[in-house]
């Protein structure tokens, strides 16, 4: 029987699909911390201590490669972080490392935009960091690539750039925690689903956009991401 609503349901969160008209239908947005050691400890913490943690974000918070996002009037401390994005075409529980790839549908390159300062008051305070990084178009993601087009990725260059200038230039074989070893760990905490993304982490370099600044970014073997940052 049709389920009847009281108002029309919202559109179903979506990322492009690379040479193709279809898209890629997001469920949920897991994203990895303090998963390159370099930005571990530009950020004040111990990558030899690092353990694999995620946070999330709405799926709604997805925003194509192109679009003109607001500077968010809620932060005095706006930055950037380039990720490598794993789109999961095949669910399951406790994967098994050697098996995790088989549930790697394709890869994207996102960027983590961050309220930087909102993050630090939540970190002290104890409190959540949801409003820090889950807040409206803060997963720009530029269309996915299919592993039968790409492979599957464990080395290539990533970066950004902020009006033309390289901020971060690292490659994804830095990551601390490999995508079979994120896979992993999520799917024993959490059953995964077709739909889900899980952002990697970010390397070295993040750092404070502004207003009328354009960010583009690039891992080796996908399709680069541009967004353009506009006034609040």
């Amino acid at each position: 029987m049709a389920q009847d609503y009281v108002f029309e349901p919202p559109q179903r969160a979506s990322v492009a699909v690379a040479g193709s008209s279809q898209w890629f239908p997001v469920r949920r947005i897991y994203c990895v911390g303090r998963n390159y050691a370099e930005h571990v400890r530009e950020m004040g913490n111990d990558p030899d201590k690092s353990v694999p943690f995620f946070f999330g974000k709405p799926a709604d918070a997805v925003a194509e490669s192109g679009a003109s996002i607001p500077y968010p009037a809620s932060t005095g401390n706006f930055h950037h972080e380039i990720e490598l994005v794993v789109a999961i075409g095949k669910g399951g529980s406790n994967v098994a490392v050697d098996k995790a790839l088989d549930h790697v549908w394709g890869y994207g390159v996102g960027i983590d935009l961050t309220q930087r300062d909102l993050q630090a008051a939540a970190k002290s305070a104890g409190r959540p960091w949801d409003m820090a990084k889950g807040f409206d178009q803060s997963a720009p993601i530029a269309p996915l690539s299919a592993v039968a087009d790409c492979g599957h990725l464990a080395k290539g260059r990533i970066w950004l750039a902020v009006d033309g200038e390289i901020r971060q230039d690292a490659d994804i074989n830095q990551m601390i925690w490999s995508v079979p070893e994120i896979i992993s760990a999520l799917s024993a905490q959490i059953s995964l689903r077709p739909g889900d993304l899980i952002m990697t982490g970010t390397p070295q370099g993040v750092g404070a956009i502004l207003p009328g600044q354009a960010i583009a970014g690039g891992i080796d073997g996908l399709l680069n991401i541009n967004v353009q940052i506009t006034a609040a």
